[in-house]
């Protein structure tokens, strides 16, 4: 009995094997080495194709300027801003590979979310954010964000990003990080600047009007600016 018992689980195992030999034996997928594959990790946060949506707290990345995606990367790399995830997945990561992926996001061009159509924030506080987005606050040394970010706010080549079409918590965070020095760029570092005179009933205020901003039309970045810089600016190689 226990011969037989022996040859029988050896038969069974013999069939077992050769059930999975077609299978070992099948020729393994081939991934293309492209750059859309290799910037697919940056999906699972920025979302399809790196158009956000408007519930999450990571911004978009189709259709910016790819300057200013090049030099956030670099931030990253660097030392000039602080994100766990980010700083690991670009921390070996060379100057030219940094800037193919800038130009190839930069290059996307994808439909925008609906913007938020209610907000908790006052009619006051609404106000307030959009005084500060078309004239600043002059006694105070803040310019306003049009200045820079162009009259449409979607930005302006080569290197100063939209300020539209982005969730208000990640605005909040972004301005809030300038308030607070946690986030730096190259010198001359316009937007420290503004930060240090920023309160946080400012951020609040911007970060709330700016959030219920639906995209123009055209929702591509100006080609020039509006006007002179109201102070030097790395962003825009002064």
């Amino acid at each position: 009995m226990k011969i037989q018992r022996y040859w029988r689980c050896a038969l069974f195992a013999a069939w077992g094997l050769a059930t999975l030999a077609p299978a070992a034996a099948a020729t393994p997928t081939r991934v293309p080495d492209t750059i859309e594959q290799r910037a697919a990790a940056c999906i699972a946060c920025h979302g399809r194709e790196g158009a956000s949506t408007n519930a999450g707290y990571f911004p978009r990345l189709a259709g910016k300027p790819e300057g200013y995606l090049y030099n956030q990367l670099l931030s990253f790399r660097d030392g000039r801003r602080h994100n766990s995830d980010m700083v690991h997945m670009v921390r070996h990561l060379s100057d030219a590979y940094l800037r193919e992926m800038a130009h190839y996001f930069a290059g996307l061009d994808l439909p925008y979310p609906r913007p938020a159509t209610t907000s908790d924030a006052s009619q006051q506080t609404l106000q307030r954010g959009k005084a500060l987005v078309f004239q600043g606050d002059a006694a105070r040394g803040i310019p306003a964000c049009a200045q820079c970010h162009g009259q449409a706010l979607t930005g302006v080549q080569p290197g100063i990003p939209a300020l539209v079409g982005l969730p208000r918590l990640y605005i909040a965070s972004q301005l809030g990080d300038w308030l607070s020095a946690g986030r730096h760029a190259l010198p001359p570092d316009c937007m420290a600047e503004v930060g240090r005179k920023l309160t946080t009933a400012d951020v609040n205020a911007v970060a709330a009007w700016l959030a219920l901003q639906p995209m123009p039309a055209d929702p591509k970045p100006a080609a020039a600016l509006p006007g002179p810089l109201p102070m030097p600016c790395s962003a825009m190689g002064n």
